[in-house]
């Protein structure tokens, strides 16, 4: 078969049209047919690329006969059992002619055709499609079933890599789901497009099938009228003109098969046959298979030495590996312009890795090559696993890198475990299992090397919960150092930290010739300083470049989006608070502390000294200061989470306060097993907000136990309206309010007593003086957080869409639970969560860290037009000029105001006119009307005040109507 295979491909066309020729017999069509299958059946691997075309050309309708189309299309159908690799790389120019056989009017074509396709699609050798190659062949035929083959396809998985015979069997089935001109068969298409194109690594195997996609999704963009479908087709052509620059890229360095040169280069070294030529350029088209595969082993080579032995038996072995070096170096792509190139420097890892989180793939195939001593800063968008690659090298996850004896690698990061809080900062470091043979000595040496001193700002032998975050950093920086690694994995370093330590971490990790770093930071200033070469995850691929921040950008400016607060596409949706009964201006105080000291246990030096501020819906406040100058504890004493030993803290009572903490995952810690929208559900699943009340503020002390139990001369209005006294003991607070003249008064139950038909009230002075301040305050909080909800239902869909409004996509917002959440995640989790009461006050303690520079633009954005007021403390000075006009300024405890805290008032000193709410939707979309207040006439509203007045003067109560209006018009 070898010396004839040459001359039996040249006469094969021959063969195919005597099986349709009018003139051939049927006995002959019959051998005609049989022998072109045999042909196919025993041609060696590589002898399909010298038919394909002859195979193509037999389908053509107008040109060849039914017997000849019939005999081309079995013949196609036997490689897939003897040459699958080949057939496969052949499919992009197979697959369209077969299909236009599947839909032929002759029925026996169609029969045949289909069997053809089906049996060429068998080869892509891509699992995650292997079961969808029935329904794909069908939707040929089946042109009104694509809108659910389209479904089933949807719901692929991909995790293999995605080639072009996968490539060549799903692209056609694409092309009829966007030429559909149904919107959801539409971005099914581009949906799964987008998915594919990830998990393409050789850019060349999508080369014939961008000009056959991107069209589609141009015009899926123009003419797409639901904006979220379109915002889809939108986001998969972005992203598949970035891998055509890629294509592009890749086409000017690769080096096409030369046909022609291959044969030049086989005649230089064999004696010519006597034949026409035809032997040389069979062996040549051989040649030429395996190089378009990228098969250049000896063992794969054996192929062509069988044919130049026929030639030259003693010396085919060396000319064959001569020719098949030099067919090598004939397609050796050109250099590339990356800046991957090697450097000097011990090698510490060189590994190709996948790694996936839960069903999600984060990186594939991707490569990974570190040098000791090198700095990287490793960039990419928020969820696109920087953090989880990190984590995954320290606890030896990734395939192939070095084992933990061979290169040691620690994770930095600022988190305190909640269990280990109490623990002093020695003590804390001690815990660590890797230095469980570290001396105490060492450890105090390593703490006061970066400023644990004893009576400095952070201690060695205190707390680590009285650490502030820039602290907590530092610490953890400790603990680092004492391990003495070769990689050490920083996420976010900076985070916390202000101008003076952040230059501290900038100069020791500069300082650390042989240890090799791999940071994520958000500070484009401390990426300049350090980096040595960047790392970024795109599209699933790792990319390596040497050089800095600044060089790094200058070749991808698109890369600016993660360092620039107004370069954003993202948005964020913050809730409007809605006014305040008896409020009209923005400007007046919600929120107040005056003359407040505090001092934490343990400590003898005071946090905070006479601190006095105030907050109001127009604030626009950013809290400065040095890493444990007290921003933090302060506002922990404004919103009630600790309490000041000396001065006054106060809160409007229908105040909604949403406060997201500088260590933010504290809120969900205890929670990490439920999904986003189960935490918020749960946290407000009776109308209050469960973490509001879990304050040290809220909690009774002993003083305050023994003045509830102890009798009191108490006075009420009894079931007559005459004032009763009374020696008596509150045994409870029913959680009833009601509003008389300027103050509230509140339902109690004596002790030893049942619950009158009237309810007897109390005001809210007398019971702060006997010790049920806090209790009143709770029921304060309630009622002004269960009016903040009453325009949404606590549905799992409207929590979705909440978390939505902040960034989060409903995947991760229903689906995924918060322990599988990367940082940036967790801080929108926490962040929706304090926001879905619909606050009047937002106070953001380092809101900044975790997030990329996009979330951080779509913050800005958001805070910018929210209609409550805003207290934010961070180091991110561009963040907090871009949104704060006030500023407090802490130095030690002492506050300093500066800025404009009036702004506001200068703008629009009234409150705006809130849009009146009319309708309320439940989870089920049911609308039912909310009553409104009729505007009154100049003459009507005369009227009313002239009988609200003379109530007032006969000491009628008031309903809550006319003490709003009493209270708005100052009638008391």
């Amino acid at each position: 078969m070898t010396t004839a295979q040459p001359y039996l491909c040249k006469y094969l066309p021959a063969i195919l049209n005597a099986c349709g020729d009018k003139k051939s017999s049927k006995d002959l069509k019959a051998v005609c047919a049989a022998a072109s299958k045999n042909i196919c059946k025993h041609l060696s691997l590589n002898g399909l690329r010298d038919i394909v075309q002859t195979l193509i050309n037999a389908q053509d309708s107008f040109q060849s006969k039914t017997g000849t189309r019939l005999a081309a299309l079995s013949a196609i159908a036997t490689f897939s059992e003897t040459a699958p690799e080949q057939l496969g790389f052949a499919l992009t120019q197979i697959v369209p002619e077969i299909s236009k056989s599947v839909v032929d009017t002759d029925p026996e074509v169609c029969k045949v055709g289909e069997a053809a396709l089906t049996a060429a699609c068998d080869v892509i050798g891509n699992r995650d499609l292997e079961h969808m190659t029935g329904p794909i062949v069908r939707s040929v035929t089946h042109p009104d079933e694509v809108k659910d083959i389209m479904h089933k396809l949807a719901g692929v998985t991909f995790v293999s890599s995605v080639e072009s015979p996968a490539l060549a069997m799903v692209t056609p089935l694409l092309i009829r789901g966007l030429q559909s001109g149904v919107t959801t068969t539409i971005r099914q298409s581009a949906v799964i497009i987008d998915n594919m194109a990830k998990l393409v690594n050789n850019p060349l195997d999508a080369a014939p099938f961008m000009g056959l996609l991107i069209p589609g999704l141009e015009k899926a963009t123009q003419t797409l009228s639901n904006p979220e479908a379109r915002g889809v087709a939108e986001k998969t052509l972005a992203a598949m003109n970035k891998l055509n620059l890629l294509v592009e890229k890749e086409k000017a360095r690769a080096k096409e098969v030369d046909l022609d040169n291959v044969i030049a280069a086989i005649k230089a070294k064999v004696p010519a046959p006597t034949d026409d030529g035809t032997f040389i350029h069979h062996v040549g088209q051989i040649a030429c298979s395996l190089m378009s595969l990228r098969k250049f082993d000896a063992e794969s080579w054996k192929e062509v030495a069988k044919f130049i032995a026929i030639l030259d038996s003693a010396k085919a072995a060396t000319i064959v590996e001569a020719l098949r070096v030099e067919c090598e170096s004939m397609v050796a792509p050109l250099p590339s312009n990356d800046d991957e190139g090697d450097e000097d420097g011990e090698e510490l890892c060189n590994c190709t890795f996948t790694l996936a989180y839960g069903t999600k793939i984060l990186l594939h195939n991707t490569p990974m090559r570190l040098k000791r001593g090198a700095k990287y800063g490793l960039l990419g968008g928020n969820d696109s696993g920087k953090t989880t690659l990190m984590r995954s090298i320290a606890n030896g996850a990734v395939e192939g890198f070095p084992d933990p004896a061979e290169v040691r690698t620690v994770f930095v990061e600022a988190d305190i475990l909640g269990e280990l809080s109490h623990l002093s900062c020695v003590d804390y470091v001690l815990e660590d299992p890797r230095l469980k043979d570290a001396k105490r000595e060492d450890v105090m040496a390593v703490l006061n090397s970066v400023g644990f001193v004893e009576g400095g700002k952070a201690q060695p032998n205190n707390a680590v919960s009285t650490l502030s975050g820039g602290w907590r950093m530092k610490l953890a920086l400790a603990r680092a150092m004492l391990q003495k690694a070769d990689i050490l994995l920083l996420d976010e370093p900076t985070n916390h930290l202000d101008v003076l330590n952040v230059q501290w971490v900038m100069n020791y990790i500069i300082s650390l010739k042989n240890v090799t770093a791999i940071m994520v930071s958000h500070d484009s200033r401390f990426l300049n300083t350090v980096c040595t070469n960047i790392m970024q995850i795109d599209r699933l691929k790792l990319h390596q470049y040497r050089g800095n921040l600044n060089s790094f950008i200058e070749k991808n400016p698109e890369a600016q989006s993660y360092f620039s607060l107004k370069k954003t596409k993202l948005s964020f949706k913050f809730p409007e608070p809605g006014p305040i009964d008896g409020i009209k201006s923005r400007s007046k105080a919600l929120m107040k502390m005056v003359g407040c000291d505090f001092t934490y246990p343990g400590n003898t030096k005071p946090t905070l000294f006479n601190i006095t501020i105030q907050v109001s819906m127009a604030s626009r406040v950013g809290c400065v200061g040095e890493n444990g100058a007290g921003k933090s504890t302060m506002i922990k004493v404004l919103t009630g989470e600790v309490v000041p030993q000396t001065g006054d803290v106060w809160k409007h009572p229908n105040a909604r306060i949403a406060y997201v903490a500088q260590h933010a995952f504290h809120h969900i810690e205890a929670h990490l097993d439920k999904t986003p929208n189960e935490y918020i559900r749960w946290r407000y699943a009776d109308g209050s907000d469960k973490e509001s009340l879990v304050k040290v503020s809220m909690i009774l002390t002993d003083a305050e136990k023994k003045l509830q139990i102890t009798p009191s001369v108490l006075s009420w209005k009894g079931s007559d309206g005459k004032l009763v006294s009374a020696k008596k003991v509150i045994g409870s607070i029913t959680g009833q309010r009601r509003q008389v003249k300027n103050d509230f008064e509140y339902e109690v139950i004596f002790q030893g007593e049942t619950r009158s038909a009237e309810g007897i009230y109390l005001d809210s002075k007398t019971l702060n003086k006997i010790g049920w301040e806090k209790e009143v305050k709770a029921i304060d909080t309630r009622i002004a957080q269960s009016a903040g909800q009453y325009v949404r239902t606590l549905s799992s869909a409207m929590v979705e869409a909440h978390l939505g409004d902040v960034g989060l996509e409903a995947e991760f917002a229903t689906h995924y639970r918060m322990s599988a959440l990367s940082g940036g995640q967790k801080v929108k989790v926490v962040m929706a969560a304090a926001l879905w009461n619909q606050p009047h006050i937002l106070i953001l303690d380092e809101p900044t860290n975790y997030l990329d520079r996009e979330a951080l633009g779509a913050l800005a954005n958001a805070i910018e037009g929210f209609g409550g007021g805003v207290v934010i403390i961070s180091h991110n000075s561009e963040f907090v000029s871009q949104c704060c006009k006030e500023e407090w300024l802490m130095d030690a405890g002492h506050l300093t105001t500066k800025g404009e805290s009036g702004w506001m008032d200068r703008v629009e000193g009234d409150m705006k006119e809130q849009e009146a709410i009319t309708v309320m939707e439940d989870a089920f979309g049911n609308k039912s009307a909310v009553k409104t207040k009729k505007k009154m006439s100049k003459r009507e509203e005369k009227v009313y005040l002239k009988a609200v007045k003379a109530k007032i003067d006969a000491d009628i109560d008031l309903d809550e109507e006319e003490y709003e209006f009493a209270t708005e018009n100052n009638l008391f």
